[in-house]
């Protein structure tokens, strides 16, 4: 493994276990299991983040409903079928279990990757810039993956114009957003988006230029 490609994605979160670990998928004869954790934020609020961990990593008494835990993993990406559409899904893979510090930020994510879609600027009703990006993260066996991120204010208008293949370093929390969407006249449903909130945003340069080929490869995975 490059352990160097450990260090395009970071994540660091500490919350409250919201739902009992339930097994999702099995690698090699390792059982993986999900469950949602609230992470506060620093208003009164929370994000409610899913989290995928080996069995390897934890017991019961570690993952009671209400019970804190924290860990260092990956925000990673995979495509799921659902209703005959391929679905971009998003879950902070736990690579280490460790200690509760509560004086710590609850919350905090590092990439650095290629922006792989033309970003997409808007203005709010009440006149707040946002600007909506996907970066592609290479991780190892030649994986990659999807984050969408979004910047405010001054980040969203130094991102707006960047071209597709910049390599950015991003850093910045993870959030989860309810949105409805209408599935017919009669029936509106309450979905939940995962996306990073960017703090910071910068340029990586004097970096080996990405190659046509590889950048085709992100931009046809991204769709």
């Amino acid at each position: 493994m490059n352990y160097e490609l450990l260090l395009n994605n970071s994540v660091e979160l500490w919350g409250k276990v919201k739902s009992e670990p339930v097994f999702t998928h099995s690698v090699i004869g390792e059982n993986f299991y999900e469950f949602d954790l609230e992470v506060p934020r620093l208003s009164d609020s929370s994000d409610i983040i899913p989290i995928t961990i080996s069995e390897k990593l934890f017991n019961k008494e570690d993952l009671k409903v209400d019970s804190i835990f924290a860990l260092n993993g990956q925000f990673r990406s995979y495509n799921k079928l659902v209703e005959n559409k391929s679905k971009l899904m998003l879950t902070v893979f736990v690579r280490e279990v460790i200690d509760v510090n509560t004086d710590k930020n609850p919350n905090i994510i590092n990439l650095k990757g290629y922006l792989c879609k033309e970003p997409v600027f808007r203005t709010t009703p009440f006149k707040r810039e946002i600007c909506d990006i996907l970066l592609a993260v290479n991780r190892a066996y030649n994986k990659s993956d999807y984050i969408p991120c979004i910047a405010w204010g001054r980040n969203a208008r130094f991102v707006k114009n960047l071209p597709v293949g910049t390599k950015l370093n991003i850093e910045g929390r993870i959030q989860s957003r309810i949105y409805q969407k209408k599935l017919s006249d009669d029936e509106i449903v309450n979905k939940t988006a995962y996306e990073i909130s960017i703090s910071k945003i910068d340029i990586i340069e004097k970096e080996e230029i990405i190659t046509s080929v590889e950048l085709e490869r992100l931009k046809q995975n991204a769709d």
